[in-house]
């Protein structure tokens, strides 16, 4: 379980393949706390840690994450936010994050609003990828609120500190990014679609 808060930015220096898996080696503040066996989100994905290194730490994506992010198109030298899970007596200052990427999105659209950023992004929206305006939304891995949903569009505001200090200060147009929707909503939807087949 994550809350979408960025501990740290983590940079690819290595990726081998191994049959359809890919192995990837990253180089970060935290590799040096982590533990093999232990769970951090890349970019929102819940990965596992296979092998440590000097500053570095690997973790495997399967054919199954590859195919549901945009983790198959990781080169090397590229940014991703990092997250351990949350420890039981943590705050929970984001929102709950299963690490578990629902879709990709399309950034379409970024505005400089004179001290924070606009970020407009194309999804595709099904009942189980609900968005209600102010509600959460997790990009990338991080926990964001949801401004203004309409059909294929939605935006979100990033403050300085989260551009800065999350890979949102290289989105460009055109980039996709990892999505998690609000957990909740998603049981609400099923529980509803449930109730309605009894």
């Amino acid at each position: 379980m994550f809350t979408g808060i960025i501990e740290a930015l983590g940079t690819i220096t290595n990726i081998e393949e191994e049959g359809t898996n890919k192995h990837f080696t990253l180089r970060s503040t935290v590799s040096k706390e982590l533990k093999i066996d232990q769970s951090i989100a890349h970019n929102g994905a819940c990965l596992t840690v296979v092998a440590l290194g000097e500053g570095t730490h690997t973790v495997t994506a399967i054919e199954e994450t590859l195919k549901r992010t945009d983790l198959g198109h990781w080169d090397v030298g590229k940014e991703v936010n990092l997250e351990r899970a949350m420890s039981a007596n943590a705050r929970l200052d984001g929102h709950f994050v299963q690490g578990h990427v629902d879709d990709t999105g399309i950034c379409v659209d970024i505005k400089d609003q004179d001290g924070s950023w606009y970020f407009t992004f194309q999804y595709n929206p099904t009942p189980a990828h609900l968005l209600i305006d102010k509600g959460s939304i997790t990009i990338n891995g991080t926990s964001l609120t949801v401004c203004e949903p309409k059909g294929n569009l939605f935006s979100v505001a990033i403050i300085p500190y989260t551009y800065e200090h999350t890979v949102f200060h290289q989105l460009k147009k055109g980039d996709t990014v990892n999505l998690e929707f609000d957990m909740i909503g998603k049981y609400i939807t099923k529980y509803m679609q449930l109730y309605k087949n009894v």
